[in-house]
């Protein structure tokens, strides 16, 4: 089954989901030849390894609280803030409390 995503124009709920966080899964809510925006989910003490993607990247912590590594350094985000990373820099994720992200990807090919 394909996966549905925003039409262009379509507006999308990036609400914190609160109550229905620890049910919630990460879900792609667009995707373009150039951009993919997502909301990961990451349940408390989930760690996202550390990795690199090709193009820039935001991540914007929505609820909760977790510790992202980047730079040779790790910071605490928690809801409300967001970041930038350059395309190419080695970033991992750990989620100290239930968490939800709103990712965008800009895509390299």
């Amino acid at each position: 089954m394909a996966i549905s995503h925003a039409a262009s124009g379509q507006l999308v709920d990036v609400q914190p989901l609160a109550d229905q966080l620890a049910e919630a899964r990460t879900t792609a809510l667009f995707k373009t030849d150039t951009l993919e925006v997502m909301r990961l989910v990451m349940p408390a003490h989930k760690t996202m390894p550390s990795h690199q993607v090709k193009g820039d990247i935001t991540i914007h912590c929505l609820e909760g609280e977790i510790d992202l590594m980047a730079h040779g350094k790790t910071q605490r985000m928690k809801a409300g803030q967001l970041t930038w990373l350059a395309g190419g820099v080695d970033h991992a994720l750990t989620a100290v409390q239930d968490s939800s992200l709103l990712v965008t990807l800009v895509l390299q090919k």
